[in-house]
């Protein structure tokens, strides 16, 4: 029979040149593995979310020492992606796989027993490393033992994982904050990394780049600093104001030392991130999905949040369940097998397109019906999830295998870059949406209050009340229909360049 190449919607699949059909013999065990430290690793973004009281409380903590136990760690993994995903091509992918895990759990012993806000910021750092290690070596690894006939459905399940954690965090860290002390949400990761070291080092095959090369080390130093400089303005900015110096000047330096990093890539003779793949169609079109479904996710659900707790007066895990039907849909599509169905039917450009054109409708609903009853949010979070069930391990099968195998540790990191960069980027600018609707609509009577609190303490009497609360709504909905208009225009970009790319490669052949 023959096949249809899911990349390119067009001619025979690829498959590996050797190697047993299917791929290894215990590549689903391995999957278990690696999705098992990529759950706890996702986990921790926003676990930490819901002990703030707590933190507040036994560690004397300040706002901005809270705002740094949260960020350390995304900054932390967000700058050293790029870098992890290439050391784990040139050094080992069971190798690295086997360092993040100790580092993460040495880290999440730290922060568990620290005793001051100093020290839990700095054990988060170092879990950030440890993550940072293996968000890109689980994926690579799942290139490793798949053929391309299993693939999608492999990094289906990869993307299902995530979406599971990010959603989890809040209730997990609810559950053991409700029984024990705050450090336990850390120090539940201990058991999970000991069966981690133990599984990987029996099941996973070691694998690495045969021309991995020399070290380069200039290309590291400027993507660690200019992926860092970048990350942290993109993290901070809300809270300081995008026009702040602390913003600006990392913002600009970040672009300049990342521009420089690309010129460095042109001219060396072992580059981390050949420059050459952004002139391929293929790799673009991926890139643009990863970007604009992570930005219309990432954003969505922040200001659904924000709705949830400022406007219906959820709790943080109230707020954190309500939203929990996107993620669940998304490992729904998943574990089913749906998306991996779709995808070997339809080819990957078309179901990238139409995955984040639900995706869009989804928002579309959350946006138009939320200020109704939770029916409707409900029924714009399942479409959102199904959407983004489909088209996102679609578009991360397109970034992988725009890349050559040996270099899939590189792409891991490309990928997760771009996810962190897209998901900061959401929140952003989609909240600077929220904020300059919001500021236009106030009664003068609230002044330039920037939030929604402050301005419903400056006001008195029913209809200033109800005219900020007013405001918000559609400070709300603006956000949210912009979102839904990038995914919806991201999903047509990637679905025309990889189109695109396969009808030329198609006739090339």
């Amino acid at each position: 029979m023959v096949t249809t190449d899911p990349a390119t919607g067009t001619g025979p699949a690829s498959e590996p040149a050797a190697g047993p059909p299917g791929g290894h013999p215990a590549r689903w065990a391995i999957l278990a593995v690696v999705c098992l430290a990529e759950l706890v690793v996702v986990l921790d973004n926003t676990v930490l979310n819901v002990a703030i009281p707590s933190l507040t409380g036994e560690l004397g903590a300040s706002t901005a020492d809270v705002q740094w136990m949260i960020n350390a760690y995304a900054l932390v993994q967000a700058g050293l992606l790029l870098a992890a995903g290439n050391a784990a091509d040139r050094y080992g992918r069971k190798r690295m796989l086997l360092t993040g895990l100790a580092l993460f759990g040495v880290g999440s012993l730290a922060a568990g027993l620290a005793s001051s806000s100093a020290q839990l910021i700095a054990a988060r750092a170092g879990m950030g490393v440890g993550a940072a290690l293996l968000l890109t070596t689980t994926l690579a690894v799942v290139m490793q033992v798949f053929d391309a006939s299993e693939r999608p459905k492999a990094i289906g399940l990869w993307g299902a994982v995530n979406a599971l954690g990010f959603a989890s965090g809040p209730v997990v860290g609810g559950l053991v904050l409700s029984h024990y002390w705050w450090g336990a949400i850390f120090l539940i990761n201990i058991p999970v990394v000991l069966i981690g070291l133990v599984a990987v080092a029996i099941l996973v095959p070691e694998s690495r780049d045969p021309r991995g090369g020399r070290l380069d080390l200039p290309g590291l130093v400027l993507s660690v600093t200019g992926m860092t400089c970048v990350v942290y303005a993109v993290i901070t900015g809300p809270e300081e104001g995008w026009g702040s110096p602390r913003i600006l000047v990392p913002a600009v330096l970040g672009a300049a030392v990342l521009a420089a990093f690309l010129r460095w890539e042109r001219r060396t003779d072992h580059p981390m991130l050949d420059p050459a793949l952004f002139r391929s169609r293929r790799f673009t079109g991926a890139v643009t999905g990863v970007v604009l479904i992570t930005f219309g996710s990432g954003g969505a659900l922040y200001l659904l949040t924000q709705q949830f707790q400022f406007v219906r007066g959820d709790s943080p895990l109230q707020a954190g369940l309500a939203v929990a039907p996107f993620a669940l849909t998304v490992v729904l599509v998943n574990f089913t097998g749906a998306s991996a169905r779709l995808i070997a039917r339809f080819g990957l450009p078309v179901m990238i397109a139409s995955g984040m054109a639900v995706m869009a409708a989804g928002l579309a609903v959350v946006a138009l019906v939320g200020d109704g009853g939770y029916g409707g949010i409900l029924s714009g979070l399942v479409l959102m999830g199904a959407g983004c069930g489909c088209a996102n391990p679609a578009i991360a099968e397109a970034v992988m295998s725009s890349i050559p195998k040996e270099k899939a540790g590189a792409g891991a990191g490309v990928n997760g870059t771009l996810t962190e960069m897209g998901a900061g980027l959401g929140v952003a600018v989609l909240g600077a949406v929220l904020a300059s609707r919001f500021a236009a609509l106030l009664p003068d009577s609230a002044g330039n209050a920037e939030s929604l609190p402050a301005a419903l303490a400056r006001v008195s009497g029913e209809a200033d009340l109800a005219a900020v609360a007013e405001a918000f709504a559609s400070g709300l909905q603006t956000g949210q229909l912009a979102g839904a208009a990038a995914v919806l225009a991201g999903g047509c970009a990637a679905g025309l360049l990889l189109g695109r790319a396969g009808r030329s490669a198609g006739r090339r052949s």
